[in-house]
């Protein structure tokens, strides 16, 4: 079944409502930047204007109304689905809001509305392909708790990811697309056309984000956008027996992989897997590439020039995950070699901030931006153990 035969009345709703609701939210900063706006200081901050950073609340809108013009089998996916994301998304934007919602807090709240949504649809992982987890996984409780587990982990992935303009959402777009083209393939029209949606919906909020940063995603839109990617991730293998369940976690590789190597990268270097720090390897591009090579730019347009580094890093799995979604071991072979190329890609990065850092230290370079060359220092331990 062909794309350009699915009907297209939520697509062009869900877009436009996010988009209408984003320009409104940065038209009407004055009112609620009291609570909204983000803070320029911080290990993680490289925006050096306040920004509203409560985006999650247009795309949230956009789905809600899309949802009352999908036909109605699309409605019966996407309802429970809604429903069930609310304590991910609260709790996210709650976060937003008073900045006093612990990581833990908003990563049960993810893993309760993956819960939830195994009780409102019946969905759950019920095999992943490897024989001893398989085995587990036929017994009913260790299915939904392993499914709660992994959604809330790819939620809070697309989280970890959320740095710069542009970045979590456009990973979300392309990992969301992979699935919709997956779900097409196998025939399942209803699924792909949810997918889509979810696409368009992001879109709307994405052109006000990329390049100019004109409002954020918030741990709000982050934690959605997680756990409807992780979702739907579920719902394409559950409901397409033929499709393996590498195919999804391909398309989501890339944050995956983020989170994994970072979690790995702080408990070597002694540090706790939650704290913040500025090692990710967004954070490198910006300060080893963009900050160089971009530096005549203004500021928000050199931290846009992060994404699309980050985006060629997620389009390879996704694209490995579309073409050999029904071929677990070409797909095996698909997540090794995609994790290497994560880790070859960080490496250089690696490389490059040590030649920038040689390079700021010269008299002719101190009149660069400091701010284009903050790290966190106590990280370096992670360096110089040679990672």
């Amino acid at each position: 079944m062909s794309i350009i035969n699915l009907p297209f009345a939520g697509l062009e709703l869900g877009f436009a409502v996010s988009l209408a609701c984003s320009l409104l939210l940065v038209l009407t900063t004055r009112w609620h930047g009291r609570y909204s706006l983000d803070a320029t200081h911080g290990v993680q901050k490289f925006h050096i204007t306040p920004t509203p950073r409560i985006g999650g609340a247009a795309i949230m809108l956009g789905l809600w109304l899309s949802l009352g013009v999908l036909p109605d089998e699309q409605q019966e996916l996407l309802l429970p689905v809604l429903v069930s994301a609310m304590p991910a998304f609260v709790f996210g934007l709650a976060e937003d809001l008073t900045r006093n919602v612990s990581v833990r807090a908003r990563l049960l709240a993810t893993m309760a509305s993956g819960v939830c949504c195994w009780g409102l649809t019946g969905v759950t992982l019920l095999h992943i392909g490897i024989a001893p987890v398989d085995m587990m996984l036929t017994w009913l409780p260790a299915s939904v708790v392993f499914t709660a587990f992994a959604v809330g982990g790819v939620a809070n992935a697309v989280n970890i990811i959320d740095g710069f303009n542009g970045l979590a959402s456009g990973t979300v777009l392309i990992g969301m697309a992979a699935l919709g083209l997956i779900a097409q393939d196998a025939g399942d029209a209803a699924l792909a056309q949810l997918c889509f949606v979810v696409c368009a919906v992001t879109a709307g909020f994405f052109v006000v984000n990329f390049p100019f940063g004109k409002l954020f995603l918030g741990d709000g839109g982050a934690y959605l956008l997680g756990f409807l990617l992780a979702w739907l991730s579920v719902m394409l293998v559950y409901r397409n027996p033929l499709v393996s369940p590498w195919a999804p976690l391909l398309a989501c590789g890339y944050p995956v992989f983020e989170t994994v190597f970072t979690i790995v990268r702080r408990l070597w270097c002694r540090r706790h897997p939650g704290h913040p720090d500025s090692w990710h390897l967004h954070s490198l591009v910006k300060t080893a590439i963009a900050a160089r090579y971009f530096r005549l730019l203004p500021a928000p347009l050199r931290n846009a020039c992060v994404s699309p580094f980050s985006w060629a890093v997620a389009l390879v799995p996704a694209m490995m995950a579309v073409r050999f979604a029904a071929v677990p071991e070409a797909l095996l072979q698909g997540v090794l070699a995609s994790f290497l190329l994560y880790l070859s890609v960080y490496a250089f990065v690696v490389s490059a901030w040590w030649s920038r850092r040689h390079h700021m230290q010269r008299p002719a370079q101190r009149d660069l931006p400091l701010a284009d060359i903050a790290l966190d220092q106590p990280n370096s331990s992670f360096i110089q153990r040679g990672l």
